[in-house]
């Protein structure tokens, strides 16, 4: 029988051990660690770096421009040129694009010529979200918008509001357009009386802030003038019987009529003069031109005369008149019109460099200069919202062909008397 050599279990777990040592090492001696790799650039290769892609989305909301004017009561008529000239100006500006992409939306308020509706019109307006509103008639009106404005610090555009109560030194919302201060106003009309060589001036204004800005700033002109009396009669606003104050003024042999403090009783004093037998010029109150020639017929040829705050003579004032009527309703586009076409494009501009904030865009406003098509003047302002440089246009109604397309079915235009070197701008 043969017999088993049995191996001892720790003699196997020895060796075992040492032949794992064996392995190990022979590994180790065999390792190499690779180089780290070239990440240099050569000097011939050019390397570019991808663009930021821009993820922001443009602004399309719409920029909201109040209209706030008379539509109707007593200075409709001057509201409602300029409703329609600012609707012109929207119309062609969204026409072109808008302003940067961005459309005009007009949000329009009636004031029915009366304050408390043109504040609670303008603050409505606010509240929906207007960078700018513009329009205002009346002085009343003005004044007591010109607070909100002030306290909301929104920029609001006087059109026919001139009372030299409006602005403050610290004024810098509110922003004459077209009719200047009162005191501003007497100031070419005692020119041309000096030029003239009148020697005896009558005046009816009405009793409320305009009329009254007015008869102070006639007093103070025609004070240091040599030799010329002024007569002045104060009616209510509503007023359209003005036998009595005519009877006064013919008494005293007035050689002008002014009737720029009663803009109401426009046509019923250019009307009933002429009844008198007055036949002398009578000074309209920045009115619209045809509402007063249309209404009083051949007396008021050679015999009407008022202010603008645009050359009619202008090819930019008649090509834009042409576009105008081309829209409109009304048969001749008053310097209301032109005020109403320039407010949008001014705001419009200040939205495209600014952006939306109605303080920017007031700041905007102050710092620059803007041709308007038509205006007798840059139109620019002091810093409490005086026109810096008015230069008004003085003009009498002819008997003439009007330029085609500017005053179409007419026999009448304007003539040209003066204009005004730049005026003084009145500080308050």
């Amino acid at each position: 029988m043969k017999r088993r050599w049995l191996i001892p279990m720790s003699f196997v777990l020895a060796l075992t051990m040492v032949l794992s040592a064996c392995s190990s090492d022979d590994t180790a001696d065999t390792t190499t660690t690779a180089a780290p790799a070239d990440t240099t650039v050569p000097d011939d290769v050019t390397t570019t770096t991808a663009a930021p892609v821009d993820t922001t989305v443009p602004n399309t909301d719409p920029i909201k421009i109040g209209m706030l004017t008379s539509l109707t009561a007593t200075f409709a008529p001057w509201g409602v040129s300029v409703r329609d000239g600012m609707k012109l100006a929207a119309d062609e500006i969204n026409a072109a694009g808008g302003v940067n992409g961005r459309m005009i939306e007009l949000i329009e308020r009636d004031t029915q010529s009366n304050p408390e509706e043109g504040v609670s019109g303008f603050e409505r307006m606010i509240e929906d979200g207007v960078v700018a509103a513009g329009g205002v008639i009346s002085s009343d009106v003005a004044l007591s918008t010109a607070r909100v404005a002030e306290e909301l610090q929104v920029p609001l555009f006087l059109v026919k509001a001139g009372t030299d109560a409006v602005l403050t030194q610290d004024s810098r919302y509110t922003f004459r357009t077209c009719l200047v201060a009162a005191p501003m106003v007497t100031e070419p009309l005692a020119q041309w009386v000096q030029a003239e060589g009148i020697t005896k001036v009558g005046a009816i204004v009405a009793d409320y802030a305009w009329g009254q800005a007015i008869k102070s700033g006639l007093e103070n002109s025609f004070a240091d003038i040599p030799g010329v009396e002024l007569l002045i009669e104060v009616a209510p606003v509503p007023e359209q019987d003005f036998s009595s104050y005519l009877r006064k003024l013919q008494d005293f042999g007035a050689e002008v009529l002014v009737a720029t403090g009663h803009p109401p009783g426009g046509v019923s004093i250019v009307k009933q003069s002429a009844d008198f037998g007055m036949d002398i010029p009578v000074t309209g109150s920045w009115n619209p031109i045809a509402l007063i020639v249309n209404a009083v017929g051949d007396q008021a040829i050679d015999r009407y005369a008022d202010f603008a705050c645009v050359d009619y003579d202008s090819p930019e004032y008649q090509d834009l008149a042409r576009r105008y009527l081309a829209m409109s309703d009304n048969s001749f586009m008053e310097d209301d019109a032109v005020a109403g076409f320039g407010i949008v494009h001014a705001v419009a501009e200040a939205v495209g460099a600014v952006g939306d904030d109605p303080a920017a865009v007031a700041q905007y406003l102050h710092d620059n200069s803007f041709d308007i098509p038509g205006y007798s003047f840059p139109l620019s302002w002091t810093a409490w919202g005086e026109i810096a440089a008015a230069q008004p246009t003085f003009t009498v109604m002819r008997e003439m062909t009007p330029p085609e397309g500017v005053n179409p079915g007419a026999n009448w235009y304007p003539e040209l008397l003066i204009k005004s070197e730049p005026l003084e701008p009145y500080v308050p």
